[in-house]
């Protein structure tokens, strides 16, 4: 009797653990928010199947209803020119026809293997997402500025010899010195699209598998920061993660525009009492709006909120600070939650395609010149302008000015394109996750709701 009753209980206590670790059945309404990142490079080409990951968890009335990472599958549907980027790879030797890949997505693959369908429109508007953290406060004015933004440009340029994927990097590179390569979608290409029906999600379990740790290794003063913990820095304070309902630009927003962002995720309190329920409403305004400017000078953009508004209608008084955000392009942060582009090297590319367009023209006293010589000198200088289409026009001219010529419009392009032209604009699409951090306000402090 006694085994009996203990092997009821550890029955009990087995069932109720497997409970607790799964979900029940949830609907994820029309017009939810997904976020899907390419797994690995694709063909461009259309009908091709896909697969992505999800980079960001759904909730759906604060139950988590798809963990970040499910298995996102669709299809190219679509191919469409590319012409401002054919336009600038045919100046530079490329006559690649590029295109944009138009794709759809129509199912999400659990962990157990079940399938959930989903049904969106196509989208267009794939690119890599670049995760910006606002920095902590530094001393120092503008010298330290100029010094930090110089020292982020230069891990920059490293990055792309030492960060992952650098053998796709290279791979591309390789292609872009050819007249024609065949075209894919880079890994990390992401899409963010609305569900245009209500999706029905079987229960799934929310165990996650425990994660070994990453060995330690020596930093370098290359590498970027470690990123800050997102954690509230002050009693009653809140880390919100939030989709922006429209979109924000600095070529169009204006100083003074109403936004509203929906939070993304409920937060609960250490006592697991919730405190921002899924689906309140953060209401703000845009306080600065600057577009590009001529000379490389960057757009700029700052927003805040001042009031939430949860599901019961209930309004609270709160200020906030930008701290974290995703978007298609690169930008970053400042301590203040300002959004301006990421420092940009301007002087290191133009220097290097300025000394190999020289180098046809270079002359070494006393030594001998024979053909191949010239030969190799007039291909350093074709490469520099118009890459490998550039270095057979100069090899096979023969005159060291075609080939220097050929070089320094290249180096001219490059100069042109870091000092010259319009900088680059700060643009947050609709559903654009952001993170803030809501401090205390003396009228009005920010109140943990009740658990319902």
């Amino acid at each position: 009797m006694t085994r009996l009753l203990l092997s009821a209980l550890a029955l009990g206590l087995l069932l109720s653990k497997s409970l607790a670790a799964q979900t029940g059945p949830a609907t994820l309404p029309a017009g939810t928010p997904l976020v899907v990142a390419l797994d690995g490079n694709c063909p461009m080409r259309a009908g091709a199947r896909i697969r992505g990951t999800l980079v960001y968890p759904v909730y759906a009335r604060n139950i988590l209803v798809l963990p970040k990472g499910a298995a996102v599958m669709g299809s190219v549907v679509a191919l469409r020119p590319d012409r401002s980027r054919r336009t600038r790879a045919e100046l530079g030797g490329d006559f690649t026809p590029f295109h944009r890949p138009e794709v759809h997505f129509d199912r999400v693959t659990l962990a157990d293997g079940s399938i959930v369908p989903i049904v969106s429109a196509a989208v267009g508007d794939g690119a890599p997402l670049y995760e910006a953290v606002a920095p902590a406060p530094t001393k120092g004015g503008l010298l330290r500025r100029e010094f930090n933004a110089g020292l982020s440009a230069v891990r920059g340029d490293i990055a792309e010899f030492t960060a992952p994927g650098k053998g796709d990097r290279l791979l591309q590179f390789i292609y872009a010195r050819l007249p024609y390569h065949p075209e894919h979608i880079d890994a990390g290409t992401a899409w963010t699209f609305e569900t245009a029906a209500a999706v029905e999600v079987p229960p799934i379990s929310t165990e996650v598998a425990p994660v070994p740790p990453s060995p330690a290794r020596m930093r370098h003063f290359w590498d970027e920061p470690a990123p800050i913990p997102m954690e509230a820095s002050n009693t009653g304070a809140w880390i919100v993660k939030a989709s922006l309902r429209d979109p924000l630009s600095s070529a169009t927003s204006q100083a003074g525009q109403a936004i509203q962002a929906t939070v993304a995720e409920p937060i609960y309190t250490a006592e697991h009492g919730l405190a921002v329920p899924q689906g309140a409403v953060l209401t703000g305004t845009v306080t600065r709006a600057r577009h590009s400017r001529s000379f490389g000078r960057a757009g700029v953009l700052s927003f805040n909120f001042t009031q939430l508004t949860l599901p019961s209608s209930e309004t609270q008084s709160i200020e906030t600070r930008l701290t974290g955000a995703d978007s298609a392009g690169q930008f970053a942060l400042n301590s203040e939650g300002q959004v301006t582009s990421k420092p940009r090297d301007k002087i290191t590319i133009p220097l290097i395609l300025a000394l190999m367009a020289s180098r046809p023209l270079d002359i070494d006293e006393g030594k001998a010149h024979g053909p191949h010589a010239t030969a190799g000198k007039n291909a350093v200088g074709g490469s520099a302008g118009l890459s490998l289409v550039g270095t057979i026009v100069a090899v096979a001219g023969g005159s060291p000015y075609v080939a220097a010529g050929i070089g320094y419009w290249g180096a001219a392009r490059s100069f042109y394109a870091r000092w010259i032209a319009h900088g680059q604009e700060i643009v947050f699409p609709k559903d654009t996750r952001i993170v803030v951090e809501t401090t205390l306000r003396k009228t009005s402090p920010l109140r943990p709701m009740s658990q319902p």
